[in-house]
């Protein structure tokens, strides 16, 4: 069996897998000879190095330290295919160990390669006892369970310390979020697990927006099996029902993704327009049990609604979907009387409240905490991370002067 190590960039080989570049059956002198064959393959040059077996650590290191970039946003996974064929090509019809990066890596560039090599290897040539390592790596906001942990000894933490301020110290001032180097990219304990193509793809689905990406399986953020979204949105659900009867106009829901909240509300007697902009959502959306007489669904998103206006309701349900820039002064276009908004409780402070102070259309006339912080595993129980809490504001239009009252 041989090793390959498939990362987006020269540094990463130093960075989440030194511990594969120094297997532990060779002493931790720099000088010694690995005795084990390692290939790397760089996916920004689509270079391979092979590191043969009596070549020491230093002299490997060596390699590596003259493919070290600038900073390049444009680097990116090749695709699956591509690195089907490279792999095929060093494998040689040997059993391989491939090594390379989590698909719920916090870089985006790096999750997308760590899950397309997964896919090149389902689909490849290469041999069927082919094990799959990707490195926990970069992941602030999950705890992963691995399966195999290196801890490095003082000698190698020194050895990665030194490679990064020779020959990537420019990146440690960087302006790319993608590349800057800083304390939690440079693991002194290297953490690995196996993982099957559900597992994988929910992984990197998981870390995506609202993009094709994040649509790329059913239920990304697991409505359906949480305990802690299904006391969030049957929360919602109640808070709703308690301003508003289903006997009065429709309620807008702007965002629905595949509707989890709209099946609710529409179970309840609710009339619902719900809006989604990305089309594999709203295609499970129109799918869904919640879909019929009672629901009817649209692809606008937040600003064609305000602009348009064409969407007049009851009320309009912004439910845990302002965190992604919107320019809030696109609420008071719509045409409603009432919002609910959701939010994390950081976020709602942090945006919805100063705006809220500052505008004369919009008064808030209730609040409520709709769930409390939960510590929650994801993916199977992969990792778990914690939940932030949800809060929801009731906003009410204020009365334009034609609107108020005479003194009489």
């Amino acid at each position: 069996m041989i090793d390959i190590v498939v990362v987006l960039r020269a540094e990463d080989a130093v960075l989440d897998f030194l511990s594969v570049l120094t297997p532990p059956t060779a002493p931790p002198a720099t000088t010694e000879p690995a005795h084990r064959e390692v290939h790397v393959l760089l996916a920004d040059s689509g270079e391979h190095l092979a590191l043969p077996p009596d070549l020491p650590l230093s002299g490997r290191l060596a390699l590596l330290a003259p493919r070290v970039r600038e900073a390049d946003e444009s680097a990116a996974s090749p695709g699956p295919e591509a690195l089907a064929t490279a792999l095929a090509r060093v494998a040689e019809g040997r059993p391989l160990c491939v090594w390379t990066h989590s698909p719920a890596d916090n870089r985006r560039s790096r999750g997308r390669l760590g899950h397309d090599v997964a896919e090149a290897l389902d689909a490849g040539e290469t041999a069927e006892d082919t094990t799959v390592r990707h490195a926990v790596g970069y992941s602030p906001f999950l705890q992963f369970v691995s399966e195999l942990d290196h801890p490095l000894s003082r000698e190698l933490v020194a050895v990665k310390l030194d490679f990064v301020n020779r020959h990537a110290r420019h990146l440690l001032d960087s302006e790319s979020p993608q590349h800057m180097l800083y304390t939690g990219r440079v693991p002194a304990a290297e953490r690995y697990f196996t993982a099957g193509p559900d597992e994988r793809r929910r992984l990197f689905a998981l870390l995506a927006s609202l993009d094709e990406e994040a649509a790329s399986v059913p239920d990304p953020w697991e409505f359906a099996t949480s305990p802690y979204e299904t006391e969030r949105l049957d929360a919602t659900t109640a808070w709703i029902a308690r301003t508003c009867d289903p006997d009065t106009g429709p309620l807008i829901e702007v965002g629905a993704c595949e509707g989890a909240l709209t099946d609710r509300l529409a179970g309840k007697g609710y009339r619902v327009e719900a809006t989604e902009p990305n089309p594999v959502f709203r295609a499970r959306l129109t799918a869904g049990p919640g879909a019929g007489d009672a629901v009817h669904v649209h692809p606008d998103g937040l600003e064609p609604l305000a602009g348009t206006r064409r969407l007049p309701g009851e009320a309009y349900l912004l439910i845990e979907m302002l965190y992604y820039g919107q320019d809030l002064d696109l609420l008071t276009a719509l045409p409603t009387g009432l919002l609910f908004v959701a939010l994390e409780p950081e976020v709602l402070d942090a945006s919805l409240r100063p705006w809220l102070t500052a505008s004369p259309d919009w008064e808030q006339i209730d609040e409520v905490v709709l769930v409390r912080p939960a510590l929650e595993t994801v993916c199977g129980g992969r990792a778990h991370l914690r939940k932030r809490g949800s809060t929801g504001v009731l906003l009410r239009r204020r009365p334009t002067l034609d609107q108020r009252p005479a003194f009489s």
